[in-house]
This record gives C-alpha cells, structure tokens and sequence, in this order.
C-alpha cells in the first residue's frame, strides 16, 4: 500500500529525511514512530505529495507518486495532527461537501453511522469552527472515513481526546482494519500503538532505526521479559546457576529479598527450566510475575542506543 525508495528531503544542509525505505503491506495497522523532529511529518507530507521529495521515491497503491499526482487521494483518508475548521458550515455540511468531492452519490448513511459513533450526532448542526480540540478531531475522522478510503493516514488521531474518545477511535480503525483498510498511523501515545498496531517503524534524526512487530523488535534488541520471582528462601550458589541457563542474561538479587529479578533475551520461553532449577537446589516458589518488555522501553532502547552509537562515531 505504501512503499519508500530511499525517500529523501533536505532543507539546505539539514535532512529531514534520509534514504527512507517504508514498507506499509494491505490490511495493516502501521505503527510509524518517532521523536519530535525525527521527520514522522515531513514523511506524511510527501507521502501525499504536499511536498516534493529531494531524491528517492513513493509508491501508493503500487504506482509511484510524482509532481500533479492528485487523483489517488480519493482512495486516502487523512487526519492531520492539528484539525482547523475556518469554514462557516455546519460540521454535517463539511463532511456531506467532502464525500461529494470525492464522488460519494449518497453518504448520508455513512455519516450517520459515524456521527453516532463519535458521539456527535447531536451536534452535528452546530457551526464546524465552534466545535472543540477534541470535537474537531472526531470530525476530521469521520470526513477521513467517509468516502471508505483504501488507506487511512492518522497523525496524532487522539491527540486532544478524553479516555471516551480514545476508545471510540480505536474502535473505528480496528473496524475499519477488519473490512480491509490499511491504516498508517503516527502518535506520541505508544500505548494505543502497542494496543492496535501490527507492525511499528522507529524515526530517528530523518532515518528509519527499525520496522518490525513487537514482538520482533523484543527479539532483535534482545529483551523480552522479566521475570520476579519470590522465593522462601535463597538457595546457595542458586543465582550463578539461573545466570547460567541459556535465554537468561541477567539475575539480581532484589532489595525486598527473597525475590529475584530475572531478564531474558525474548527468544527462549524460559519459565520451565527456572522453575526446574530452582526445585532441584532445594528452593521454594511462593510467587512468580512475568512482564513483557513495552513499546515504550523499546522505543527509549532503541533511540538511546542510536543517540550513543552516533555519538562514538564523533
């Protein structure tokens, strides 16, 4: 659905984008991450050919997007991070104008349907530009979702939104994945991106660290999971033993001992054989609490870990 060829935009000697390949696959939320000024916008911003790439290339719907390419963003939903509404129409007005923009004969149903589900059926007669932050945001939603684009290019969508809101709009999108969409979707709020999206890409200063699932980026750093483990007691030479076994790359003693505190690698389900070393030199599991490494400790590893390598290559 989206594909990058060493996508590429400086502004004077400063690149905002370097050698971005991007591989965005049908029917797939598309997690695309970043700090600020990692170039997450300025991706979106070619992507829709608002601006022109310095070198490479994008490819939309498997056919490359180039100067007066305009015709493929009827088959695009797009929510921008900072939704404005100057016009003097109702927000019913706005959506029903854009749906026959992009050539819907009858949207009125859909938009119900929408309205609804973004609590503003009520309000759907009042003035667009009175609307509240968060009003406005459901609104560039559902005129994003009206003409049932084949891609939806989210930046921010729940920027603004009380925890009701979030809700809603993840609802939207998952049902929207399940008729088929393609959804590409940037946000600060890793939490709801670790909840819906199925592949995730890491920016960093213009260039793209990772692109991966989760569960692969675990894997690829290294860390997947630690484990507590509360013992009655501490048996002799029982840590060195743990610290041994393949999978596990740390053990610690923790300060409200007699719990350990176990890292592992993400690649081997090691529960099994911990529990099995510890019966045999003589322990006792009173409780055992397993956490998987989070899209945000990811993300801070990888970002961190790019920050120091480039900061040694200096």
């Amino acid at each position: 659905m989206i594909a990058t060829e060493q996508l590429t935009k400086r502004y004077g000697e400063h690149a905002a984008v370097e050698a971005l390949d991007l591989d965005v696959r049908p029917a797939e939320i598309y997690g695309f991450l970043g700090p600020n000024g990692a170039g997450k916008t300025t991706t979106i911003h070619m992507l829709l050919n608002l601006v022109r790439p310095t070198a490479g290339r994008v490819c939309l719907f498997g056919e490359p997007v180039g100067p007066g390419s305009f015709a493929y963003r009827r088959q695009i939903g797009v929510v921008a991070e900072e939704p404005v509404e100057i016009s003097r129409m109702t927000g019913w007005e706005v959506v029903r104008a854009f749906a026959r923009l992009c050539g819907v004969k009858q949207p009125e149903p859909r938009m119900e349907e929408l309205f609804h589900a973004l609590d503003l059926w009520d309000a759907r007669e009042a003035l667009a530009h009175d609307y509240s932050r968060g009003m406005r945001q459901k609104l560039s939603l559902i005129r994003a979702l009206v003409h049932e684009p084949k891609l939806l290019i989210l930046d921010e969508p729940v920027s603004g939104l009380d925890p009701r809101g979030i809700r809603q709009v993840r609802e939207i999108v998952s049902a929207y994945q399940q008729r088929g969409g393609t959804v590409f979707i940037s946000s600060h709020i890793l939490s709801e991106i670790e909840r819906t999206a199925d592949r995730i890409g890491i920016m960093h200063q213009g260039r793209l660290l990772i692109e991966d699932t989760l569960a692969g980026i675990r894997q690829r750093i290294g860390r997947g999971r630690t484990l507590a483990i509360e013992l009655a007691s501490i048996p002799d030479s029982l840590v060195s033993r743990l610290a041994g076994e393949p999978g596990v790359m740390e053990v610690a003693v923790a300060e409200s001992a007699p719990w350990l505190e176990l890292l592992l690698d993400g690649q081997h389900d090691a529960r099994a054989a911990i529990s099995r070393i510890i019966t045999e030199a003589g322990g006792v599991i009173l409780g055992m609490e397993s956490e998987e490494m989070s899209l945000e400790e990811a993300f801070v590893t990888i970002t961190t870990q790019n920050v120091t390598r480039l900061a040694g290559a200096q």
